[in-house]
């Protein structure tokens, strides 16, 4: 739909701009943001993005785009300074998707950014979002959705328990903040005894699941003994939340892009939780495909599956 409105009616009106005692312009550069690109066309567009409108540029025959058409896809990992200018065709259904959509333009202190949101009428959510606009826009961060996760869910734990733990700690007490305060705490069990009780005490109310609440101590209780071997176990060196390239520490956290998963393996962006797998397609016939399925039952079938 925004693509008709730019080659018809935008158009038409650049082309009339002189009524208005401003110069004429011809057909605008258009280019989409879709999933109507494929991979390989993303980046051509990002980088054309990023060119300015000057004389250097026109002399280089490196020619901007006037009008980017977009979905969701610009909402998540599009930085480009220059963009200025951002009109959202109706409200988005996800006040998040909302949020980091509109937050592509304006990135700079010397590039200030103006959001127009056009609303359609005849949809009742957009005359619902018009009519309580200053409202919705003064509470933006409280009407962000909650995420559907499960809360306490075996994998949940296994992501986040060593690192909630740790921030506990930290938290006692400024002993134990600095980075080096991780081999600290070997000496003060007691501070580890407490953030698990303040762990399993949330545990206990939020779910009231007295197997979850056994499954989380004991999980609780191989982190700390875990932390403590560590401890007794540097060869000499500190025991740091974070090792430092110094060499005089070793570290509780392990980043996962670094070595696999371990105990203290500790997320650095929500966004990425699982890391990237290559894979190579080939394709077979039918007969090659259907032998596959019998040599695997085969294969099952001498192991006892």
């Amino acid at each position: 739909g925004m693509r008709r409105l730019v080659d018809d009616d935008v158009t038409q009106r650049l082309r009339r701009m002189d009524q208005r005692g401003l110069r004429p312009r011809n057909k605008p550069s258009v280019r989409e943001l879709t999933s109507r690109l494929n991979s390989e066309q993303v980046p051509a567009v990002l980088d054309q993005l990023s060119i300015r409108f000057d004389q250097k540029n026109a002399e280089l025959k490196r020619y901007p785009i006037d009008v980017l058409l977009a979905t969701n896809m610009i909402s998540v990992g599009v930085d480009v300074p220059r963009l200025g200018l951002m009109a959202i065709a109706g409200q988005p259904k996800n006040t998040a998707e909302y949020i980091q959509a509109s937050s592509r333009v304006g990135r700079e202190t010397w590039s200030p950014g103006l959001v127009v949101t056009v609303y359609n009428w005849t949809r009742p959510r957009d005359l619902s979002h018009y009519e309580g606009f200053e409202q919705y826009h003064a509470t933006l961060y409280q009407q962000v959705e909650p995420l559907s996760v499960t809360p306490f869910a075996p994998r949940a734990l296994d992501r986040a328990l060593s690192s909630v733990l740790v921030s506990l700690v930290r938290l006692q007490d400024e002993e134990f903040a600095d980075n080096k305060g991780a081999g600290r705490v070997a000496d003060h069990e007691e501070i580890l005894e407490a953030a698990s009780q303040i762990i399993a005490y949330r545990t206990a109310t939020v779910s009231g699941d007295e197997n979850l609440n056994s499954f989380l101590e004991s999980e609780l209780k191989r982190r700390r003994e875990d932390w403590i071997d560590r401890a007794d176990t540097t060869g000499g060196a500190e025991l740091a939340y974070e090792v430092k390239k110094d060499g005089t520490s070793v570290g509780l956290l392990v980043h996962p892009e670094d070595e696999d998963w371990t105990l203290y393996t500790a997320l650095s962006s929500l966004r990425d939780v699982e890391p990237g797998i290559g894979m190579i397609l080939k394709e077979y016939g039918m007969d090659d495909h259907l032998s596959g399925h019998v040599r695997i039952a085969e294969s099952n079938a001498e192991e006892g599956a």
